[in-house]
């Protein structure tokens, strides 16, 4: 695999510098093609020299990662957040990170980042350009969902995909969906075992429905009802598999 293009957005110089000679001893993968000390600047940079993954600080003078990630809505980078504040992790993750470093960086975390960003671009190019057929296990089986008067009886590949709604799952059939005062996290580990793959916080996907890959801000799946939905960074890798 061709080597990972990387981006460097930190407004303090002594963090540049320390980030830059790790990549460099602990990351061959990694090239760093330049560096940014501000959000202006950083999507400047990004414009001009897209990126393959972006290491991005949160607070910088004059607005912080949110307001450059807003900037480019059509990213196809992979973004590691790299801050002081392990209290950003959230909105990290509701961006799309890839992954989250707290500062003072670990090499090991460092290097965990890197390799799991390697593996979804690995994996990106591995699908790019062809037929795509997953290797699945078939959906059989049925499924009980809990009903206010009893319950109703699925059979799970029936299921297009599932969307959590606070303590409540919406479940979305070919025809109609249903209302489920269960958790998501119920439903996954119920499907666990069939063609279902959690690839956000929020939804978890039949995996026979994809019809589409697409990358770009986070990655998203097309399914087969037109449906489009986001892939969290973190469950690129996993989705991925099912298709190589």
């Amino acid at each position: 695999m061709k080597k990972l293009k990387a981006l460097i957005v930190e407004d303090e110089t002594h963090s540049r510098e320390i980030l830059r000679n790790y990549i460099g001893k602990y990351c061959p993968t990694v090239e760093v093609m330049g560096e940014a000390d501000g959000v202006e600047s950083g999507v400047n940079l990004i414009k001009q020299s897209p990126p393959d993954l972006l290491f991005l600080d949160v607070e910088m003078p004059f607005g912080n990662a949110f307001d450059l990630l807003d900037q480019l809505p059509d990213r196809s980078f992979e973004t590691v957040f790299v801050t002081a504040y392990d209290h950003y992790a959230k909105d990290a993750l509701n961006h799309h990170a890839a992954y989250y470093l707290t500062k003072p960086i670990s090499i090991d975390e460092l290097v965990k980042a890197v390799d799991y960003v390697g593996e979804v671009k690995k994996q990106e190019e591995a699908i790019e350009g062809k037929v795509l057929q997953a290797r699945l296990q078939p959906v059989e089986g049925k499924i009980t969902v809990p009903q206010q008067d009893g319950f109703e009886v699925l059979s799970a590949q029936e299921i297009i995909y599932c969307k959590a709604d606070d303590n409540y799952t919406e479940i979305h059939l070919k025809d109609r969906k249903i209302l489920v005062s269960k958790t998501l996290k119920y439903f996954e580990t119920a499907l666990d075992g069939f063609s279902f793959a959690r690839i956000h916080k929020s939804f978890l996907v039949n995996v026979n429905e994809v019809s589409r890959y697409r990358k770009g801000k986070g990655g998203s799946v097309v399914l087969s009802t037109g449906k489009e939905l986001s892939v969290s960074a973190s469950k690129k890798a996993e989705l991925l598999q099912y298709f190589q």
